[in-house]
C-alpha cells in the first residue's frame, strides 16, 4: 500500500520588500519642528538700546523728603516710625530703583506716586483718630475690662443714691433703682475694649463698630404692648403679617400693593411607617412692579396657611432685579436648575412679554414689559421659575463690566441720535 504525498501549492505569497520607507510617527500638530523653523535673518534690537526709550533722572522720578514734608509726618507718626522712614530712604538707592522698579503708564495704572495728604476712597481707608498713634495700643485683657465695667457701675452708684425708705417689695421702685438694666446695656458702648500708655482711649479701636443700638426701647413697656396688641388691622385679623411688619418694616399698606401670584400648586405625599401622610407644596412669587422680585415656597397640610407662609417668605426673600432702561433684561442670560434649561433675551421698546405663562407672570411682576424667552428642554414649572429666577440675578451689568476692565462707560446715544433717544 503507497502513501500519497500532499500535493504541491501552485499559488504563493508575494515576497516582502526588505526596504520601506521612514514615516516619521509624531502627533498632529499645526506648528512644525524646531529645525524646519525659519532663523530670523536679523537679531532683537530693544528699544532702550536704540535711544527710543527716554527715562527721567532718578533723583527727579524720587525726590527726598523736605522739611515741610517731614513736619507733616511727625504729626502722623511717633519719632520711632519717623527713624524707620528717614533710615527705609537712606537704603533704597533711586537709581537702583529706577533701574529695577517698573512703574506703570498704560490706562490702568494708579497713581501710586502720591504724598499721601488726601484721601482716596477706592485705595485708602478711612482714618481712625487724629495725632501720632500710641505704641502700646493694645485690648483689654478680660481683668482689665472686668475692672472698668465694675468702675462704670459704680460711678452710677455714686451719682444715684439709694433713698432711705426704700422698699425692696415695692416694684415701683425697683424700676427707679440705679443701675438698672438700661445702664448694662449701655456699658458695653460706654467702656472701651482698648487702653494705650495713658490709660483706656475713647477713640475708635482696630474692632468694626457695633450695630447702633435703641436703648430706650430695651425696657419694655407694658402701656405701650397693650396698645400694640389693642391695635389690629381689619385686612389681617389673624395677624399673620404681624411678624414680618416688624422684621421689615413694612406696613399693611405696602403689602396689599405688592403683586403676588401663585405659580406652582400641587400635592406631594411622604411615606412613612404610619402609612401615607399628604400635604401640598406652593410657590408664590412677590413683586413691587418696579424692579423687585422674590421667590417663596412652603409646605403644610392647611391649603390657607401654606399660601400664607409661602407669600410671606416671597416677600421676604425680594431681591432687586436690574433692568435696562426700566423696561427689559441686560443683553441675553441663561440659567440651568436639574434638566430646565431658560435663556432669557432682551428686546426692542414696544415688544412686549412673549413667553411663556410663567415667566410672564415673574417679569410682570418684576416691572419688566419687552422680554423673549426660550425654554428648549424640560418645563417643569417649580424648576421653570426657579430657573428664570436664577437668570434674572445673573445678568451682567455693562457698568460693572466696563470697571472691572479699567474703562469707562460712556452713553452717546444722544450725541449719534440727535438727542431723541
Amino acid at each position: 500500500m503507497s502513501v500519497s504525498r500532499p500535493a504541491r501549492c501552485l499559488f504563493t505569497a508575494p515576497s516582502i520588500p526588505a526596504i520601506r520607507p521612514r514615516i516619521r510617527c509624531r502627533n498632529l500638530h499645526s506648528s512644525p519642528n524646531l529645525c524646519e523653523r525659519r532663523k530670523p535673518r536679523y537679531a532683537s534690537i530693544k528699544a532702550s538700546e536704540m535711544g527710543l526709550v527716554s527715562k527721567p533722572p532718578a533723583r527727579d522720578l524720587f525726590k527726598r523728603y523736605d522739611d515741610e514734608e517731614k513736619a507733616a509726618l511727625a504729626k502722623r507718626y511717633t519719632p520711632e516710625q519717623m527713624e524707620a522712614i528717614e533710615a527705609a530712604e537712606e537704603a533704597i538707592d533711586p537709581d537702583d530703583l529706577n533701574e529695577r522698579g517698573v512703574i506703570r503708564s498704560d490706562w490702568g495704572s494708579l497713581n501710586y506716586l502720591d504724598d499721601f495728604s488726601q484721601m482716596q476712597p477706592t485705595i485708602d481707608k478711612r482714618i481712625k483718630r487724629e495725632g501720632p498713634v500710641d505704641p502700646k495700643e493694645r485690648l483689654m485683657t478680660p481683668e482689665e475690662y472686668a475692672e472698668h465695667h465694675k468702675d462704670y457701675f459704680m460711678k452710677i452708684m455714686d451719682e444715684n443714691d439709694v433713698p432711705v425708705d426704700f422698699d425692696r417689695d415695692d416694684p415701683e421702685q425697683l424700676k427707679k433703682l440705679r443701675p438698672n438694666r438700661l445702664d448694662e446695656f449701655k456699658s458695653w458702648d460706654e467702656v472701651p475694649d482698648m487702653i494705650g500708655s495713658n490709660g483706656p482711649l475713647k477713640s475708635e479701636s482696630m474692632l468694626a463698630p457695633g450695630v447702633p443700638r435703641d436703648f430706650e426701647s430695651a425696657v419694655e413697656d407694658p402701656e405701650n404692648t397693650k396698645k400694640s396688641e389693642e391695635e389690629e388691622d381689619p385686612r389681617d385679623p389673624d395677624g399673620r403679617y404681624a411678624l414680618l411688619m416688624k422684621q421689615t418694616g413694612l406696613t399693611m399698606d405696602d403689602i396689599s400693593s405688592y403683586k403676588i401670584k401663585m405659580l406652582v400648586h400641587h400635592r406631594v405625599v411622604n411615606q412613612t411607617r404610619l402609612g401615607k401622610i399628604q400635604s401640598q407644596y406652593i410657590l408664590v412669587i412677590a413683586g413691587n412692579g418696579n424692579g423687585r422680585l422674590g421667590l417663596g415656597q412652603a409646605k403644610g397640610q392647611e391649603m390657607e396657611d401654606t399660601q400664607a407662609n409661602a407669600r410671606i417668605q416671597a416677600i421676604r426673600n425680594m431681591q432687586p432685579i436690574p433692568r435696562y432702561e426700566d423696561r427689559t433684561i441686560f443683553g441675553e442670560v441663561e440659567a440651568k436648575v436639574s434638566a430646565v434649561e431658560v435663556k432669557l433675551m432682551s428686546r426692542p421698546p414696544g415688544f412686549g412679554l412673549r413667553c411663556q405663562h410663567l415667566i410672564f407672570e415673574m417679569a410682570r411682576a418684576a416691572g419688566i414689559q419687552d422680554l423673549a424667552a426660550r425654554v428648549p428642554r424640560s418645563r417643569n414649572k417649580m424648576n421653570t421659575v426657579k430657573a428664570a429666577y436664577e437668570a434674572l440675578m445673573k445678568q451682567r451689568i455693562p457698568d460693572e463690566i466696563a470697571r472691572g476692565r479699567g474703562k469707562k462707560l460712556v452713553d452717546v446715544r444722544k450725541v449719534y441720535y440727535g438727542g431723541r433717544v
